[in-house]
């Protein structure tokens, strides 16, 4: 069964296994990473555990049995009690519920371990799979997003208060 896990450095190769494997089916909904992405990968990822560290974010990934990421499910932004969330699914697991399953115990676990009472999510218009998991994770439309934040796409902000 897979593990949500706070992201460690451990996880790095999985990690950047997961990004490449499935940056082609990413990149048909959600603004792609670029080239500089995996160049820096190492430099980044570090980055980013020095920014969890400072309880700025919260990093965690979906580890299947065999050490394998199957998503990644991120706080970032965390202040006064709200975070914004971001994810996504390795392309073999989409349509299964497990990105649902998964954003739902995230929410559980910011409620506990960081004391967030509200989560916000931003999705492309385009993008229905995105507004179906954050729907059935209890999240609510609450206005546009900014084109500029969705790789120049219209979209909506989702938000649950936990």
């Amino acid at each position: 069964m897979p593990e949500l896990q706070r992201l460690r450095a451990d996880h790095a190769p999985a990690v950047l296994a997961f990004e490449s494997a499935n940056r082609a089916y990413f990149a048909a909904s959600i603004p792609d990473r670029g080239d500089a992405y995996f160049d820096q990968f190492t430099d980044r990822y570090h980055a980013l555990l020095a920014e969890q560290e400072a309880g700025i974010c919260a990093f965690h990934v979906l580890v299947a049995e065999d050490g394998s990421v199957l998503g990644r499910f991120n706080l970032v932004d965390i202040e006064h009690g709200t975070a914004e969330l971001g994810y996504r699914v390795a392309q073999h697991v989409a349509g299964r519920g497990v990105a649902t399953a998964t954003v739902r115990k995230l929410c559980r676990l910011a409620a506990a371990r960081h004391e967030l009472h509200t989560i916000r999510a931003a999705t492309a218009r385009e993008n229905a799979a995105s507004q179906r998991v954050l729907t059935k994770a209890g999240f609510v439309p609450v206005g546009p997003a900014d084109p500029a934040d969705l790789g120049g796409k219209p979209g909506t902000w989702y938000q649950r208060d936990i």
